[in-house]
Protein backbone atom coordinates (compact mmCIF):
# COMPACT_ATOMS: atom_id res chain seq x y z
CA UNK A 1 0.00 0.00 0.00
CA UNK A 2 1.36 3.21 -1.29
CA UNK A 3 -1.91 5.68 -0.07
CA UNK A 4 -4.95 5.75 1.04
CA UNK A 5 -6.76 5.64 -1.57
CA UNK A 6 -5.21 2.02 -2.62
CA UNK A 7 -6.24 1.05 1.28
CA UNK A 8 -9.91 2.61 0.25
CA UNK A 9 -9.92 0.87 -2.99
CA UNK A 10 -9.00 -2.30 -1.62
CA UNK A 11 -11.43 -1.84 1.44
CA UNK A 12 -14.03 -1.57 -1.23
CA UNK A 13 -13.24 -4.83 -2.96
CA UNK A 14 -13.33 -7.06 0.03
CA UNK A 15 -16.44 -5.49 1.11
CA UNK A 16 -18.33 -5.90 -2.08
CA UNK A 17 -16.90 -9.65 -2.01
CA UNK A 18 -18.14 -10.14 1.36
CA UNK A 19 -21.48 -9.20 0.49
CA UNK A 20 -21.53 -12.05 -2.09
CA UNK A 21 -21.32 -14.55 0.63
CA UNK A 22 -23.79 -12.84 3.33
CA UNK A 23 -26.80 -12.07 0.99
CA UNK A 24 -29.50 -13.75 2.13
CA UNK A 25 -32.59 -13.80 -0.96
CA UNK A 26 -31.96 -14.16 -4.68
CA UNK A 27 -30.00 -16.67 -6.45
CA UNK A 28 -27.76 -18.98 -4.26
CA UNK A 29 -24.42 -20.46 -5.52
CA UNK A 30 -22.80 -23.08 -3.64
CA UNK A 31 -19.69 -24.77 -4.43
CA UNK A 32 -18.74 -28.14 -2.11
CA UNK A 33 -15.57 -27.58 -1.18
CA UNK A 34 -15.03 -30.66 0.86
CA UNK A 35 -11.05 -32.68 0.34
CA UNK A 36 -12.17 -33.98 -2.73
CA UNK A 37 -13.76 -30.98 -4.35
CA UNK A 38 -10.58 -29.17 -3.37
CA UNK A 39 -8.36 -31.84 -5.13
CA UNK A 40 -10.71 -31.87 -8.18
CA UNK A 41 -10.42 -27.97 -8.40
CA UNK A 42 -12.98 -26.24 -6.32
CA UNK A 43 -10.46 -23.54 -5.27
CA UNK A 44 -10.49 -22.55 -9.15
CA UNK A 45 -13.83 -22.85 -9.52
CA UNK A 46 -15.17 -20.35 -6.63
CA UNK A 47 -12.21 -18.15 -7.72
CA UNK A 48 -13.90 -18.01 -11.43
CA UNK A 49 -17.30 -17.54 -10.59
CA UNK A 50 -16.49 -15.07 -7.50
CA UNK A 51 -14.76 -12.73 -10.26
CA UNK A 52 -17.35 -13.07 -12.76
CA UNK A 53 -20.09 -12.35 -10.51
CA UNK A 54 -18.22 -9.53 -9.43
CA UNK A 55 -17.56 -8.86 -12.92
CA UNK A 56 -21.08 -8.36 -13.96
CA UNK A 57 -21.78 -6.57 -10.52
CA UNK A 58 -25.01 -9.21 -9.94
CA UNK A 59 -26.59 -7.90 -6.77
CA UNK A 60 -28.52 -10.71 -6.06
CA UNK A 61 -26.41 -13.25 -6.39
CA UNK A 62 -25.21 -15.20 -3.24
CA UNK A 63 -21.86 -17.18 -3.37
CA UNK A 64 -21.08 -19.50 -0.47
CA UNK A 65 -19.25 -22.97 0.07
CA UNK A 66 -20.12 -26.49 1.34
CA UNK A 67 -18.60 -29.48 2.65
CA UNK A 68 -18.46 -32.82 0.64
CA UNK A 69 -21.92 -33.61 -0.87
CA UNK A 70 -21.19 -37.64 -1.47
CA UNK A 71 -20.94 -37.14 -4.72
CA UNK A 72 -17.14 -37.20 -5.49
CA UNK A 73 -17.01 -38.86 -8.62
CA UNK A 74 -18.71 -35.71 -10.12
CA UNK A 75 -16.49 -32.89 -8.44
CA UNK A 76 -15.87 -30.08 -8.47
CA UNK A 77 -20.01 -29.55 -7.92
CA UNK A 78 -21.98 -25.75 -8.18
CA UNK A 79 -25.18 -26.35 -7.40
CA UNK A 80 -27.59 -23.28 -8.02
CA UNK A 81 -30.35 -22.27 -5.87
CA UNK A 82 -33.09 -20.14 -7.47
CA UNK A 83 -35.30 -17.62 -5.41
CA UNK A 84 -38.00 -20.03 -5.69
CA UNK A 85 -36.21 -22.94 -4.09
CA UNK A 86 -35.66 -24.37 -7.11
CA UNK A 87 -32.18 -26.27 -8.03
CA UNK A 88 -30.26 -27.52 -10.43
CA UNK A 89 -26.62 -28.94 -9.53
CA UNK A 90 -23.38 -28.95 -12.20
CA UNK A 91 -20.72 -31.62 -11.98
CA UNK A 92 -17.35 -31.40 -13.36
CA UNK A 93 -16.82 -27.99 -13.32
CA UNK A 94 -13.66 -26.15 -14.42
CA UNK A 95 -13.13 -22.21 -14.66
CA UNK A 96 -14.48 -21.67 -17.75
CA UNK A 97 -17.78 -24.00 -16.95
CA UNK A 98 -18.30 -21.61 -14.04
CA UNK A 99 -18.04 -18.55 -16.43
CA UNK A 100 -20.33 -20.16 -18.65
CA UNK A 101 -22.46 -20.97 -15.72
CA UNK A 102 -23.04 -17.03 -14.54
CA UNK A 103 -23.47 -16.59 -18.45
CA UNK A 104 -26.05 -19.13 -18.88
CA UNK A 105 -27.94 -19.82 -15.77
CA UNK A 106 -26.97 -16.36 -13.66
CA UNK A 107 -27.82 -13.98 -16.12
CA UNK A 108 -30.02 -15.51 -18.88
CA UNK A 109 -31.86 -18.57 -16.25
CA UNK A 110 -30.74 -21.33 -19.08
CA UNK A 111 -29.66 -24.77 -17.21
CA UNK A 112 -26.95 -26.13 -19.18
CA UNK A 113 -28.37 -29.71 -18.81
CA UNK A 114 -25.98 -31.58 -20.12
CA UNK A 115 -23.45 -30.83 -16.98
CA UNK A 116 -26.14 -31.10 -14.60
CA UNK A 117 -25.79 -34.30 -12.49
CA UNK A 118 -29.33 -35.85 -10.27
CA UNK A 119 -28.64 -36.22 -6.56
CA UNK A 120 -27.66 -39.69 -7.11
CA UNK A 121 -24.57 -38.45 -8.86
CA UNK A 122 -25.84 -39.80 -12.00
CA UNK A 123 -25.97 -37.91 -15.66
CA UNK A 124 -29.52 -36.58 -16.83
Amino acid sequence: MKSLAELDRLREEIQREMALREKKEGIKVVVSMGTCGIAAGARDVIAALLEEISRRNLQDVVLTQTGCAGLCHCEPLVQVEGPGGERVTYGHVDEQKAREIVSAHLVNGQVIQEWTVQEEGEKL
